[in-house]
C-alpha cells in the first residue's frame, strides 16, 4: 500500500471519531498588567494548541470562548515586554490573570519544532533558537538564511544577495530540514544556486534545532531543523466580525532593491482568514570595487489562508506561492563578446526561474486527553536554467540551429504530497508526549539538454514516539523512529543509467536527553541523537555539466545512507536582566557525502565526484544579553565549528570559519511614540585556519551594523545600515568569493503598519 493511501486511511478515521465526539465548551478570559499593575494593550494572546490568538483591549482585557475542556500553553507577547507562557487548566469558565514584565529580550518563551507539540524552550534537552516577529521585521530578505544567520551556530551559504543556504553547526543543504508551518519542503535546495522556497516575510516566527532531530523527522533532519512558522488565523472570539490591513514598503540602496507587502485578513463568526503578498525586485549588487554583473531578481511571493474553527476541531487550508527570476554570476571565464546583454548593459549568464506552489491542509481534533494533529501537504516545485552557454555545449540542438540565444539547459519538476498525524498526549502532570505517522510520495521529472537527474520517484513512511518525563527539577526525554525508504530511478541512456535502478532503506534512529533545573532561571541539559539521511538523486546519479556552478558532477550509485551519532552539552539561563547559553557538541558521522574535485576535464568543466567518508564535526556556541539599565541591553555571541574527514585525516570542505559578534541596544518608549529602538553590532569573522586543501580561503573581516525602529499610533519606521564601513571583504561561505567581493555598504528603510 502507498505512503499516502494508507494515510488517507488513518486520516478518515480520525475525521469520523472526533466527528461523533462531544466536548463541553467554556471560555477562557483574563486580563495583562505591567509590573506596577498598569494594563497592557496589543499584547498578542494565544492558545499554541488550539492555534488561535487575540489582542488585549484597552483595558489589557482578553477573552477566547467555546475552548473544550483541557490542558492548553497560553502564550503572551508584545515587543518591550518579556513574553510569558503558562499552562491553563480549562474546566469550566477559566479566569487568567498575567503580568508582563519590561524587557528588551526578543525571546520566545515556547517551542514547537523541537518536540512537535508546545513547549518550554528552557526545557528542552534538544538546542534550540528562534527569530521573533519584531527581528524577523528588520532582517527578513529575499533569502530565508540571510535572515538567520545572527543566531548563533547559524551561517548562511550565499550566492549574492538573492540565495542563501542555511548552515548549522558546519552542515547544510539536505542536511538541514526546513519546514513551513511544519511540512517539510522538498525542493532541489542540495544545489549550489537553489536555496529554501520560503519567504520569511511571511513567518511570525522562525525556530531552529541545532543538531541532529531525526527521530522527530526523519531523513535530512542530520545536521538541523528551521522551522518557517506564520502567525495564527484571526478569531472573533465571539465578538463581531471584522477586517484589517497590513501595508509595508521598502527600499535598499546597494542593489536598488524595491519591495512591498500587503496584507488583509479578518474574521467572522468561526471563519479566519489571511492574504499576504509580497513583491521584491533588485539590480545587480555593488560592493567597493565596482557592480558585480548579473546578480539581481525578480520575485513574487504570498499566501492566502482560510481557518474553520469547530467545537473541538480547527481546520486551515492555506496556499503558498514562492516564485521569481534569480541571474547568476557566470563562474566560468567569460565568452567572448555577443549580443547577449540587457538593456541595463549586464552580461548575459545563467538564471535560474523558480516557481514552488504550496498547499496545506492542516486539522486538530481533541479527542478527551489525545489532541489528534494531522498535516497534508502537496508541493509542486519547477526549477528551470537558462544560459547563452547552451548552444556553445549543444551546437547542434534545433533552437540553436534556428539562432535562438539563450535556451533551457534543464527543466526540472519535483511533485511532492506528504501526511503527518500526531497524536499528542498528557498522563497526569508528569509525561508528555507525541506519537506519529508520517508519509511521502514523490516524483521527479528532469528535462534536458542536459539530463542533471533521472526521472524518479520516492516513497517512504515513518513511525516515531517522543515522551518527556518531569520529575521534580528534571526533564528526561526518550524517543525512537522507525523510517523505511523506497526510491526508483527510471532508466537515462544520457546519465549512462542503463536500466531501472530501485534502492530501498529501513532505518532507525533514536533520541535521549536531560535536563536539570537546579534553579528556576538555570537549565543544564545533555542530550544524545542517532540521524540518517539518505542519497539524493543528484548524489547517486548526476553525470553532466552544471552550468552555474561551473562544474561538471558525477554521482555514485553505491552510496550508503549517512548516520549521525551527536552529542550535545549546553548551560541556558534566563532571567529578567540577564540571558545566555553556552554549548557544545560533537557529530560523529558516518558514510559521509561530499563533492570531490578531481584533475579530469568534460565538456570544458572540470569534473567533481561524489564520494563517501566518516566525519566528525565538533564545535560550540556562547550567546549573552545583559540589560544593565533600562533603556540598555549589552549582547554577545561566538561560535565555532571544526569539520574533519577521518578517512583522509584532513579538514572537510567549506567549514564556517570562527565568528565573534557583540553589540548594544537602546530601547525608548517617550510620550510621542509607542517605543524607539537603536542598536549596534560590531561583527569579526576569521580567516579559516583549517582550510581543505581544495578551499579558497579568504581573510578575516569586520563588520559595522546599525538599527533604527520607531513606532507610532500602528505606524512603523525602520532604518538598517549593513557593512557601514563599505568594508572591502570576501566571505568564506560565499560562492562569488573567487569572483567578486561581498556587498558595500547598504541601507535599508521599511515602512509598515501594524494592524
Amino acid at each position: 500500500m502507498r505512503p499516502l493511501s494508507l494515510g488517507l486511511i488513518i486520516v478518515a478515521a480520525i475525521l469520523f471519531v472526533s466527528g461523533v465526539a462531544r466536548a463541553q465548551q467554556d471560555d477562557v478570559h483574563g486580563r495583562v498588567v505591567d509590573s506596577a499593575g498598569a494594563p497592557v494593550a496589543n499584547v498578542i494572546i494565544s492558545l499554541a494548541e488550539l492555534k488561535v490568538a487575540t489582542k488585549t483591549a484597552v483595558d489589557g482585557t482578553f477573552k477566547f470562548t467555546d475552548v473544550p475542556a483541557g490542558t492548553y500553553t497560553l502564550v503572551a507577547r508584545r515587543v518591550g515586554y518579556a513574553a510569558m507562557a503558562r499552562p491553563v487548566v480549562v474546566n469550566g469558565a477559566t479566569d487568567v490573570s498575567l503580568q508582563l514584565s519590561e524587557s528588551a529580550f526578543q525571546v520566545e518563551p515556547v517551542t514547537i519544532t523541537a518536540t512537535r507539540s508546545p513547549g518550554s524552550g528552557l526545557n528542552s534537552s534538544l538546542p534550540t533558537s528562534a527569530l521573533s516577529e519584531d527581528v524577523l521585521r528588520r532582517e527578513a530578505s529575499i533569502s530565508l538564511s540571510h535572515s538567520l544567520r545572527k543566531l548563533p551556530g547559524v551561517r548562511s551559504l550565499s550566492t549574492g544577495e538573492q540565495v542563501g543556504k542555511p548552515v548549522i553547526r558546519g552542515l547544510f543543504g539536505s542536511r538541514v530540514l526546513v519546514l513551513e508551518n511544519g511540512s517539510r519542503l522538498e525542493d532541489y535546495s542540495w544545489s549550489d544556486e537553489d536555496a529554501p522556497s520560503v519567504d520569511a516575510r511571511l513567518a511570525q516566527r522562525v525556530e531552529v534545532i541545532r543538531g541532529p532531530a531525526s527521530v522527530l523527522y526523519g531523513s535530512d533532519a542530520l545536521g538541523g531543523v528551521v522551522n518557517v512558522i506564520p502567525e495564527d488565523l484571526p478569531s472573533t472570539n465571539g465578538g463581531p466580525a471584522f477586517h484589517q490591513f497590513g501595508v509595508e514598503a521598502y527600499g535598499a540602496t546597494n542593489n536598488h532593491e524595491v519591495g512591498s507587502a500587503l496584507k488583509v485578513s479578518g474574521a467572522s463568526g468561526r471563519l479566519g482568514w489571511r492574504l499576504f503578498g509580497i513583491g521584491r525586485w533588485a539590480e545587480a549588487y555593488r560592493t567597493p570595487d565596482g557592480e558585480v554583473d548579473n546578480t539581481g531578481f525578480i520575485s513574487g511571493n504570498g499566501e492566502a489562508a482560510v481557518g474553520l474553527r469547530g467545537a473541538k476541531s480547527n481546520t486551515s487550508v492555506r496556499f503558498s506561492h514562492y516564485g521569481g527570476e534569480f541571474k547568476l554570476l557566470e563562474s566560468t571565464p567569460p565568452a567572448p563578446p555577443c549580443p547577449a546583454c540587457d538593456a541595463a548593459g549586464e552580461e548575459g549568464g545563467p538564471e535560474r526561474k523558480l516557481s514552488d506552489d504550496r498547499l496545506q491542509l492542516n486539522s486538530d481534533y481533541l479527542m478527551g486527553g489525545v489532541r489528534l494533529e494531522t498535516k497534508a501537504q502537496f508541493q509542486r516545485h519547477s526549477l528551470i536554467e537558462i544560459s547563452d552557454d547552451t548552444c556553445t555545449l549543444f551546437p547542434a540542438l534545433p533552437d540553436c540551429l534556428a539562432g535562438k540565444g539563450e535556451l533551457a539547459a534543464f527543466d526540472l519538476l519535483l511533485n511532492t504530497g506528504t501526511l503527518d498525524v500526531l497524536a499528542h498526549h498528557t498522563i497526569g502532570e508528569k509525561v508528555r508526549g507525541t506519537a506519529g505517522f508520517s508519509g511521502l510520495y514523490q516524483t521527479n521529472d528532469s528535462k534536458g539538454p542536459i539530463f542533471l537527474v533521472p526521472n524518479a520517484t520516492v516513497g517512504s513512511v515513518g513511525a516515531f514516539a517522543f515522551e518527556e518525563l518531569t520529575q521534580r527539577d528534571w526533564t528526561f526525554s526518550v524517543g525512537g523512529r522507525l523510517d523505511s525508504r523506497h526510491q526508483t530511478a527510471d532508466r537515462s541512456d544520457a546519465l549512462g543509467l542503463i536500466a531501472d535502478n530501485s534502492r530501498t532503506w529501513n532505518v532507525a534512529s533514536g533520541n535521549v536527553g536531560a535536563v536539570f533545573r537546579p534553579l528556576p532561571d538555570l537549565a543544564l541539559t545533555g542530550n544524545a541523537g542517532l540521524a540518517w539521511r539518505a542519497p539524493t538523486l543528484f548524489e547517486l546519479y548526476s553525470n553532466g555539466p552544471l552550468l552555474a556552478e561551473g562544474r561538471y558532477e558525477i554521482g555514485d550509485q553505491t552510496l550508503k545512507p549517512e548516520r549521525a551519532l551527536d552529542l550535545d552539552l549546553s548551560a541556558r539561563w534566563e532571567g529578567s536582566k540577564m540571558r545566555g547559553e553556552i554549548s557544545g557538541f560533537r557529530n560523529d558521522i558516518r558514510d559521509f557525502i561530499y563533492l570531490a574535485p578531481t584533475a579530469q576535464r568534460l565538456m570544458g568543466f572540470q569534473v567533481f565526484r561524489h564520494e563517501h567518508a566518516d566525519a566528525l564535526l565538533t564545535g560550540g556556541e556562547v550567546s549573552a544579553e545583559f540589560q544593565v539599565a533600562k533603556p540598555v541591553t549589552l549582547r554577545g555571541r561566538y561560535d565555532f565549528v571544526r569539520g574533519t574527514n577521518r578517512d583522509l585525516d584532513q579538514p572537510l570542505p567549506l567549514m564556517p570559519p570562527a565568528r565573534v559578534a557583540g553589540g548594544a541596544d537602546f530601547h525608548f518608549a517617550p510620550t510621542w511614540a509607542s517605543s524607539v529602538f537603536a542598536g549596534a553590532e560590531v561583527e569579526h569573522v576569521a580567516r579559516q585556519d583549517r582550510p581543505n586543501p581544495d578551499d579558497f580561503v579568504t581573510g578575516a573581516y569586520t563588520l559595522l551594523n546599525f538599527d533604527f525602529g520607531v513606532e507610532r499610533k500602528g505606524l512603523r519606521l525602520d532604518v538598517g545600515v549593513r557593512n557601514a564601513a563599505d568594508v572591502r571583504y570576501r566571505s568564506f561561505l560565499s560562492r562569488y568569493k573567487q569572483f567578486a567581493l561581498e556587498p558595500g555598504r547598504n541601507i535599508i528603510i521599511r515602512i509598515s503598519t501594524n494592524p
